[in-house]
């Protein structure tokens, strides 16, 4: 009421004017056509005489700050709005590890639904464990465990249903493969049969020394398995019958010539020739240092590497790890001892240009709602273009310093109040004791915490009134999320819900802050109401 009283001459309604005076001073909208405020009066105010005059009512006032239009982030990067024609190195790509399980890593079970629903949130790099199984039937679980099993074409059948219906570019199919060349065969059967023209299965002609771009891949599904020999001889293969032919990988090592014609020597495994052959841009190689990448590894190599590996490397050899992930492929994944599906922080490999950090898609918490937050990006495309200290080949980034040329923002938010919030479980009188979280995400100097007082005992419309100022050096790797707890003077505080988001993401004024539940759900109508400015 008091916004609109600032705004209304005389406190009973909004005339055009005034709206747009609201937009500009309050919500920083500059760039509106003049019949802006006229299609709001339109579109939210209900008493049609109101309308009619080209006013605005509290009621339609507030319907509109309430909407979607007011909603904390800004609307504009709904769509992919990012240049998809950088190579796919350049790029942070949603990923999550043992797709197919949906609780456990030891004895739960494996469901299509864990591809599906993964796919529906935007992922774009899938993994698959194969083993063989019975009937030349190609399986897929946690080998060694109790896991259930699914049968490998049921999941490729899921997959090509579900592939593009959130985003239509290229999906990466990580088989971390254990059959044997017959039952690899099938697989490779199964990926043709079933995928038809949407599986790669040959180089692109703009693309032979060098990775593709998203756009270049748009519709297309990516096998990533172990590989033999060169994308030059894969392509003098097309067209000839594979099937007996298994060979072992026994290169040798050599860096003359393009990165197209160079060999190393690599351990022998024997891999079917026709599945080989699926594998084009995307090849999985096992990472040994920098150094030997440097050296030897080609454009179209990958490596995964555990998150202990890797958060080693991170800190001693931060500035080498970056430099290596401006030029290939890097799926960092959880260690083996998170039997119980738990995740890592994924924010300490994206500040080091990791493009695939997968996580268990199936367990709530932190590591998933920033997971969830940084892919709202670009209109929830799973691509995200890093930023170009992270793609540049003589970058002098290293996320424990403060780099040079950093253009810090200024981010101020004041919590105004609480919309209908989630009742506690712990409350006999379905009230809380509730409080505001607002915790930075990003670069170590940049991550921080403030929250605000405790409103007691009122869930359903609580007002704090509290402004919250944070310095961010690095704005490109932030991320925001609000959480709203219940207090708990005995045991730790409830969660209530929370909402998370890149920062430069966040539209300015008067915003509303959507809540999801810990599994992800949205909890409409709960939310927050905020007023946020950020300067550059």
């Amino acid at each position: 009421m008091e916004i609109f009283n600032a705004y209304a001459e005389n406190r009973k309604f909004l005339f055009e004017k005034n709206l747009d005076d609201f937009l500009t001073q309050e919500q920083y909208i500059f760039s509106m056509s003049k019949s802006f405020a006229s299609e709001i009066i339109e579109k939210y105010e209900p008493i049609e005489e109101v309308k009619q005059a080209g006013q605005m009512s509290f009621e339609g006032f507030s319907r509109f700050l309430c909407s979607s239009e007011c909603l904390l982030f800004s609307k504009e990067f709904n769509n992919v709005y990012q240049d998809m024609h950088h190579p796919l190195s350049d790029y942070f790509i949603s990923s999550s590890h043992n797709t197919y399980l949906i609780s456990n890593q030891l004895l739960g079970p494996s469901d299509i639904w864990g591809y599906e629903s993964a796919l529906v949130k935007g992922c774009r790099c899938l993994e698959i464990d194969c083993w063989d199984g019975s009937q030349n039937e190609p399986v897929v679980y946690h080998g060694y465990t109790l896991t259930s099993k699914l049968l490998f074409k049921t999941v490729i059948q899921a997959i090509h249903k579900y592939a593009f219906i959130t985003s239509d570019y290229p999906v990466v199919l990580s088989l971390e493969n254990h059959c044997s060349p017959p039952q690899q065969e099938v697989i490779a059967d199964i990926l043709q049969s079933i995928l038809g023209d949407s599986l790669l299965s040959d180089i692109l002609d703009d693309f032979l020394d060098k990775l593709p771009s998203p756009e270049a891949l748009k519709f297309k599904i990516l096998v990533r398995n172990k590989k033999i020999g060169t994308l030059l001889e894969t392509h003098s293969r097309k067209g000839l019958d594979k099937h007996d032919s298994s060979e072992k990988e026994t290169e040798s090592k050599t860096s003359a010539g393009l990165p197209f014609f160079r060999k190393k020597k690599v351990r022998k495994v024997k891999v079917a020739l026709a599945l080989s052959d699926l594998v084009i841009y995307t090849k999985a190689e096992k990472f040994r240092s920098f150094s030997y990448s440097r050296e030897y590894q080609q454009f179209f190599e990958s490596n995964s590497i555990d998150e202990s590996t890797a958060r080693k490397l991170s800190k001693l050899k931060a500035h080498d790890f970056i430099l290596h992930t401006t030029k290939f492929l890097t799926r960092i994944y959880p260690k083996a001892l998170r039997a119980d599906s738990s995740n890592f922080n994924p924010q300490e490999f994206w500040n080091i240009g990791c493009q695939m950090v997968a996580l268990n898609f199936q367990t709530p918490g932190l590591p998933m709602d920033l997971q969830n937050g940084k892919f709202l990006d670009n209109g929830r495309s799973g691509y995200i273009l890093k930023p170009r200290f992270l793609r540049d080949t003589e970058t002098e980034f290293n996320p424990q310093k403060t780099p040079e040329y950093s253009k810090p923002v200024t981010l101020t938010i004041k919590v105004i109040s609480g919309i209908q919030l989630p009742p506690s479980i712990h409350s006999s009188s379905n009230k809380a004791d509730t409080l505001v979280i607002i915790e930075i995400f990003g670069v170590p100097n940049d991550q921080v915490k403030q929250q605000t007082h405790v409103v007691k005992k009122n869930a359903f419309s609580p007002r704090w009134n509290e402004t919250f100022t944070f310095i961010i050096q690095v704005p490109e790797l932030a991320l925001v999320r609000f959480v709203v707890e219940s207090q708990n003077t005995i045991a730790e505080n409830e969660f209530l819900g929370q909402y998370t988001l890149p920062l430069l993401c966040m539209g300015k004024g008067y915003r509303r802050v959507p809540l999801f539940s810990k599994s992800g759900e949205d909890l409409e109508p709960a939310s927050l109401f905020v007023y946020v400015w950020h300067i550059r």
